[in-house]
């Protein structure tokens, strides 16, 4: 198993199994050992060779040809069995119904998976509640409980939860859905989209008023002009990204089995529609590896994707479930969701630039080949095992075609397992070419070079540390002279490529996937409201089944930047006004009010004292153990300089910027975030201290601008911090991913 340094640190992070004291205990070969048994002992229901299909199943996550999504990958052959990804739980419009759905969603979450809801039964806000007499809270108050639970669950002991909240475009509540997310922090485990239909459609295409509905008395509420709700839309997602659009009509002309019941939400990033009470796996086949000889291997292409489906179909089998009617409906339907990866990276071998003609037409071509395989082996399977129980009334039996399984592929977000596979993401072109990374276990600094430009720059006698510095600063070939034209048109990121050609590709694969495709179309900080209506309409021209954007920097939390080299006359360019005088800090209260607060760092203990007055923190003390000298004079100085920094009205904002991040040699773990330096620490607590989590009392920050507002410069940014290790997060797929420590957040 060829593995990067980035692969090695991911695997021993989350995949690899430890003992009870956190040591590793597993190599990445006995990882892929212990999933292709614990998957394989499927086969002994069907009379089959379970050694046989082992060997074959460890040969292809092994050869990194394929993966199966994390949960299988992490629990296959442990005491948690639980192997499916994705979940869907109905909420019935009453309270026995919503808080059944929140302990649903417990289990789930504690088993590792993330969950859909669809808040669309719930009665709007002021409503009448007959048995109390009373008014009903409406949809979001509820997300707001479903979210304040999962904040305190962790996935399976790995990660936090994720949420998917769907509200339909109908529901008269539908305004305030929309703006639920525009404060910073709300509803921080969710990602919301709108269930938008044909008719609310063609009514914003024909500037048209549309109707809002009770969902309890099904009477009309109001009529409210289309192109108002779109507008608003539209503002939030050119905001921060939020709501997504789910073209809800265009997933139910899909649905295979509509006599079992009607979709009504999709898993947390969108890429699979499923009925209530109906969860999936998926896995991913690796395209960078079926390139040969400058074109691509279709007959060992072919061979996977009939093993994949094979195992995928086993996952079902063996699966543990976390509740009786979650099992009774995955086995009813036996949806499986097969995808791919590598997308890009295939590209860049083939020498085709994504934003192409030749990229789409390609897109087609092997999507659709992955497709009718699929379709083939599950039907293999069928003549083998039986068609799925509700096969019966389903679309399949109107076709006169016997399968195992209701669906077979999906385009899923593949943070993670690309990483292990050593391939870009999904279907997303690359976010960066290249990154300096520290290694988070021993502190070394290493640059890390997309592997197929690596190849291109040493066949072409471009490789050397002065180009690769130069790719590194950048993250693009954008400026670097050296590179020839032809070579900067293939090797494009993500940022470089308009937002049409992104919905062009997600609609190529969409048009062969049974299920549905996780992609982001990123968009410049520069574009306007009216690029990210565009983008929604082709999406929905185009025949997508729902769409997600992003436009780079538009998160207050995102403040990591590669930056070109700034101009001398930078304070012109962000107006920057010098005050009437020097600044002289308000006087120390004799009295304060604060808490101390201990995290670990390399170092040791670092106790950090937090003091208010009437104005908000007042003063900041840090010490690290028991240590004299010159480490405690450094974290007394930083003390002391926030200190200042605060009662001179400087941002607590600011200061966490200055300050997270910052690396030593020697890094420590506090509730499995990584501590970088005692500044990170100070930083990290300073942060959580003023979201609420150390007291009752929140600082008011209303009107503290986000860092986008100040950056008048032109930059480049390229993600979030990441919370882990300070490394570059990649907004793709509906999720947040770094690529330096694994670290995912989808929500």
């Amino acid at each position: 198993m060829e593995l990067s340094r980035t692969a090695e640190v991911v695997l021993r992070k989350r995949y690899l199994l430890k003992d009870e004291h956190g040591n590793v205990i597993e190599t990445p070969e006995e990882m892929c050992w212990r999933v292709a048994r614990a998957i394989a002992k499927a086969e002994e229901n069907y009379n089959g060779d379970s050694e046989k299909w082992a060997k074959r199943f460890f040969e292809i996550i092994y050869n990194q040809q394929f993966m199966p999504n994390s949960p299988t990958l992490m629990n296959a052959g442990t005491s948690l069995h639980q192997l499916s990804a994705c979940f869907v739980i109905p909420v019935d419009d009453s309270i026995e119904g919503i808080f059944k759905a929140l302990a649903d969603m417990a289990k789930v979450q504690k088993s590792g998976g993330g969950t859909g809801f669809s808040f669309s039964r719930l009665r709007p806000k002021g409503d009448i509640v007959k048995s109390t007499m009373g008014v009903a809270s409406g949809p979001v108050s509820f997300m707001k409980i479903f979210d304040s639970a999962t904040e305190q669950i962790k996935q399976g002991g790995r990660r936090r939860g994720a949420n998917m909240g769907i509200l339909n475009v109908h529901h008269p509540d539908i305004e305030e859905f929309i703006t639920a997310k525009r404060e910073e922090g709300v509803l921080r485990n969710f990602n919301i989209s709108v269930a938008v239909t044909d008719k609310f459609m063609k009514a914003v295409i024909e500037d048209k008023e549309y109707e809002q509905i009770n969902p309890r008395t099904k009477e009309v509420v109001r009529r409210v002009p289309a192109r108002k709700i779109f507008d608003m839309i539209i503002d939030g997602a050119w905001r921060n990204g939020e709501p997504g659009m789910v073209f809800i009509d265009a997933v139910n002309k899909f649905n295979p089995t509509p006599h079992i019941g009607e979709i009504e939400s999709t898993n947390p990033c969108g890429e699979q529609p499923l009925l209530p009470y109906e969860s999936c796996n998926l896995g991913s086949i690796n395209l960078a590896k079926f390139v040969k000889d400058g074109d691509i291997d279709w007959d060992s292409l072919k061979e996977i994707v009939h093993i994949a489906v094979r195992f995928l179909d086993d996952v079902i089998d063996v699966n543990d479930y976390p509740i009786p009617e979650i099992e009774e409906m995955t086995k009813g339907n036996r949806k499986i969701g097969l995808g791919v990866m590598g997308w890009a990276d295939m590209l860049f071998m083939l020498g085709i630039p994504y934003d192409s003609r030749e990229a789409l037409e390609l897109a087609e071509r092997v999507m659709s080949f992955i497709q009718e395989e699929s379709h083939k082996a599950s039907q293999d399977l069928a003549e083998e095992r039986g068609v799925f129980p509700n096969w019966k009334e389903s679309v399949w039996e109107k076709r006169g075609i016997r399968i195992r399984n209701a669906t077979t592929t999906t385009i899923a977000p593949t943070g993670t397992i690309s990483i292990i596979a050593g391939c870009s993401s999904g279907i997303e072109p690359v976010f960066a070419l290249a990154y300096k990374r520290m290694n988070i276990l021993d502190g070394e600094e290493f640059f890390e070079i997309n592997p197929v430009l690596e190849r291109t720059l040493r066949e072409n006698g471009l490789y050397s540390d002065e180009i690769l510095s130069k790719i590194v600063e950048n993250g693009t070939l954008e400026g670097v002279d050296e590179i020839p034209e032809s070579m900067k048109r293939v090797f494009k990121c993500a940022l470089e490529i308009s937002p049409e050609w992104h919905v062009r590709m997600q609609a190529a694969f969409q048009k062969y996937t049974d299920n549905a495709v996780s992609k982001t179309i990123n968009l410049p900080n520069s574009a306007t409201r009216k690029d990210v209506e565009r983008a929604f309409l082709l999406a929905y021209e185009l025949g997508c089944k729902g769409i997600t954007v992003y436009r780079d920097g538009s998160r207050e939390e995102q403040v990591l930047s590669i930056k070109k080299k700034e101009k001398k006359d930078e304070a012109e360019k962000v107006h920057i006004k010098k005050p009437v005088s020097l600044i002289e800090p308000r006087p120390r209260p004799k009295v304060t009010i604060g808490r101390t607060i201990e995290t670990k760092t390399g170092c040791g203990s670092l106790y950090v004292t937090i003091n208010e007055d009437e104005h908000g923190i007042a003063e900041v003390f840090v010490q690290l153990g028991k240590s004299g000298g010159c480490a405690a004079s450094q974290t007394e100085a930083i003390g002391r300089l926030i200190s200042i920094a605060l009662r001179s009205w400087v941002s607590p904002e600011a200061i966490i910027r200055q300050l997270k991040g910052i690396r030593c040699p020697s890094i420590g773990f506090e509730e499995n975030e990584i501590i970088t330096s005692c500044a990170d620490g100070v930083a990290k607590i300073l942060e959580r201290y003023l979201k609420g989590d150390y007291r009752k009392i929140r600082v008011d920050l209303e009107g503290i601008k986000p860092l986008t507002e100040f950056e008048k410069k032109s930059t480049k940014i390229t993600g979030d911090a990441c919370p882990d290790c300070g490394g570059v997060l990649e907004y793709s797929e509906g999720c947040m991913t770094c690529k330096g420590c694994g670290y995912t957040k989808c929500g």
